[in-house]
């Protein structure tokens, strides 16, 4: 602890060993509690655009078949075609091209696509099966 004199009367400049202890035990007890609801948030996150994207490519796989007759071989013709702006990223991955096409029964072509990853969604299914 510093101290200085005054007009006589000494001040305590500064803070003690057990204040700034207590300030990081506060601290740290606040972390404990917003820390995993951060990342529950970033879990959920995840699962709403991995949802949002695979609503819009099978959106984007029928209109694709209304037009055509024919399913998309790949979903860069898809692209190439205008019914998607770009491959989406699967977030569970992290990656474009971990997409797992589904192929239509006697039928060449993108019948519907699925996750890449083996994880488990929170409701417990796996995301490859959504």
């Amino acid at each position: 602890m510093v101290s200085a004199t005054v007009n006589g009367k000494s001040r305590r400049l500064g803070f003690t060993l057990i204040e700034l202890l207590v300030v990081l035990a506060i601290m740290a007890s606040l972390l404990t509690l917003v820390v995993p609801r951060y990342f529950q948030q970033t879990d959920r996150a995840q699962e709403t655009v991995l949802k949002h994207n695979l609503v819009a490519v099978r959106e984007g796989i029928d209109k694709f078949f209304a037009d055509t007759g024919r399913y998309p071989a790949t979903l860069e013709e898809m692209v190439e075609r205008k019914y998607l702006r770009e491959v989406p990223l699967d977030p569970i991955t992290n990656r474009r091209d971990s997409w797992v096409i589904i192929n239509a029964e006697g039928s060449p072509g993108v019948y519907d696509i699925r996750s890449g990853s083996d994880a488990v969604a929170k409701d417990g299914t796996n995301y490859n099966t959504w």
